[in-house]
């Protein structure tokens, strides 16, 4: 049920210029350039201040004191350096076996997904379809935060291990830190021996790993055990042309009350509605903000392709048997005992239709399953409206009459395949972690199709909580929020969980209008909520790109670390060897590990696009 919502600013700039966001951001990336260029060719710059294309250098001497005052007790560092030799060992190891198998994965299919689109290689908020503008101080000063202490883990080492500094700095595009770099000096660094150049070049992914260990300590620990979910109903999204959007409900609004009842969760919103038989509804919302009126109509928010119904997302419901329906009870209330109803549906473009369709628990039948050994014929859609003598309308009511059943039991199943209408007598399974089974592959919604009939998506905010470390409810994914490394696997999907399919939205911080979902508690409510949820984002993102930046330069390729630590390792590796090692062999080594690299990271972003073509 994804009804399509998009940073809200995108639209207005399209609308505005007529055109992508993408191209002004080129504009304007072109006049950054010019400008830059004027100011160097006037010699407007001050010494410290390079210029290389659109990219501005900022370097300094300063803090060479500091790091040498940190690198005084050379021995733990050592120690400290040659445990982050071994993580990044690991990591590169895993790198090179995750782009080969991504790229062999990629060139199975020729379609391809939003994440390998252009746009999303870029970390640019509002460009990037996944990072709406409103993170970008999260994503900002997380990059800044990783760039500056990957790069002074080098220059800490560089000390260590006696290596003069030149100069420090940071690398600009316009107002984003896209770099930062240590320039030691090269003499000192050629001279030094193998271990140290070797724990040198490890150091920035080192404290890179150690900062998204503190950030995500932190955000899971004080800072989302503070936050707990507003009361209310979130709404994630709207669906076109519904009762809702006709109200002016919105996206990351929260239904607080319906015609006066309070609601406390998402899952009050359907019981209440169940309660009235109203055909109209008055609809409190956050917090008595807003009030507003929804005539109910019962919408097709969603539909199984090639479904008994006929249905598809977007159309609406009007009449059963010729009686006027407008809620989801009132439909099966209509429908009562009728295993086959006439439904009138009225289209897209506001033409009515009529349609015979068979009214239960639409599934597809499973292989080897109890119910195709019954004699059901296999990856075949079955509408089911009976079960074990009762009545089904729905998918639910199934699922409801599964969970009371006993394995090995013999019941009866009663439904519709392709029109026709068939029996059987099934004796069920018993699932390996308890329960029982039928043998087949359903679709939630009444015969196929997920109605609303006042057209909104809910927002599972309890569910990104739970996964941020807070108390939110049930975990979408209990087998790995239930851990630390599990939470810090999870969140690195977050801002792309809705493409994924593992969640309904992509979660990109508590930004973008989703922090009316939430509230602040606790020692830490003193602050204010506004203060604790741009802590809360802070952490996020220095926890996200710190550990990104932290594999992607473990990447065995030059000119990241992981190339660097190949050279030395494979120094190692073969001084060791019965050979007269030469530096045309690691060269060899590191070149051909570098463009399978390269070459597997292009077919992994452009791979399905080529070949489609």
């Amino acid at each position: 049920m994804d009804y399509g919502t998009s940073p809200p600013l995108a639209p207005a700039f399209i609308d505005l210029f007529g055109s992508s966001l993408l191209t002004w951001v080129l504009i304007g990336i072109a006049v950054y350039w010019l400008a830059v260029a004027t100011l160097r060719n006037r010699d407007l710059l001050p010494d410290y201040v390079g210029t290389q294309g659109p990219i501005v250098t900022i370097r300094t001497k300063r803090g060479r004191e500091f790091l040498d005052r940190l690198a005084t007790p050379k021995r733990f560092w050592r120690a400290w350096a040659n445990l982050g030799v071994g993580i990044a060992l690991v990591v590169m190891v895993a790198m090179f076996v995750f782009l080969l198998l991504a790229a062999f994965g990629a060139l199975q299919t020729t379609e391809t997904t939003d994440v390998q689109q252009p746009q999303n290689v870029l970390v640019i908020p509002g460009v990037n379809d996944f990072l709406p503008l409103s993170a970008t101080p999260g994503i900002v000063f997380g990059l800044l935060v990783g760039l500056v202490v990957h790069e002074g883990g080098h220059g800490l080492l560089c000390r260590v291990e006696d290596i003069d500094i030149e100069s420090m700095g940071v690398a600009m595009f316009a107002i984003l830190p896209i770099g930062a770099f240590v320039e030691p000096d090269y003499e000192d660094q050629r001279e030094a021996d193998r271990g140290g150049q070797t724990r040198m070049f490890a150091a920035g992914v080192t404290f890179n790993f150690v900062v998204t260990v503190l950030a995500f300590a932190l955000l899971f620990g004080p800072v989302a055990g503070a936050v707990t979910v507003a009361p209310g109903a979130a709404i994630g999204g709207v669906a076109p042309d519904s009762s809702a959007e006709d109200a002016g409900i919105e996206p990351n609004d929260r239904i607080t009350a319906i015609d006066g009842t309070p609601l406390e969760t998402g899952d009050d919103l359907e019981g209440v509605l169940a309660a009235t038989e109203d055909d109209e509804v008055s609809v409190e919302l956050n917090d008595g903000d807003r009030e507003t009126t929804v005539e109910r109509s019962l919408l097709a928010t969603a539909a199984v392709d090639n479904g008994p119904a006929s249905i598809e997302a977007g159309e609406t419901i009007r009449e059963v048997d010729g009686e006027p329906v407008a809620t989801r009870a009132a439909l099966i209330d209509a429908v009562g005992d009728s295993a086959v109803v006439t439904l009138t549906v009225e289209r897209d473009d506001g033409e009515l239709e009529e349609r015979e369709t068979p009214i239960g628990a639409f599934a597809v039948v499973a292989p080897d399953g109890p119910l195709a050994e019954a004699g059901a014929p296999v990856e075949e859609g079955i509408t089911i409206t009976q079960f074990d003598g009762e009545r089904i309308h729905d998918f639910a009511a199934l699922e409801e009459r599964l969970d009371e059943a006993s394995p090995d039991e013999a019941v009866p199943v009663v439904g519709y395949v392709d029109g026709d209408p068939v029996e059987y007598e099934v004796i069920l399974d018993e699932q390996p972690q308890g329960g029982v089974f039928l043998g087949i592959y359903g679709s939630d919604g009444i015969s196929g199709v997920e109605m609303s009939d006042i057209g909104v998506e809910l927002y599972p905010a309890d569910e990104y909580l739970v996964a941020l470390g807070g108390d939110g409810g049930e975990s979408p994914i209990p087998a790995l929020t239930d851990s630390f490394l599990g939470k810090m696997l999870v969140v690195l999907f977050l801002p792309i969980a809705g493409v994924l399919g593992v969640l309904p939205y992509n979660f990109a911080g508590f930004t973008g209008g989703i922090e009316n979902f939430y509230e602040v508690q606790g020692s830490l409510a003193a602050l204010g909520d506004g203060t604790v949820f741009m802590l809360a984002n802070l952490l996020f993102w220095t926890g996200w790109i710190n550990v990104q930046l932290g594999f992607f330069n473990c990447i065995p390729a030059f000119p990241l670390d992981g190339g660097h630590i190949l050279r030395t390792s494979t120094e190692a590796v073969l001084s060791r060897l019965p050979v007269d090692a030469t530096r045309s062999m690691v060269r060899a080594v590191t070149t051909s590990v570098g463009l399978a690299m390269l070459v597997s990271f292009m077919l992994l972003v452009f791979g399905p696009t080529l070949l489609a073509g």
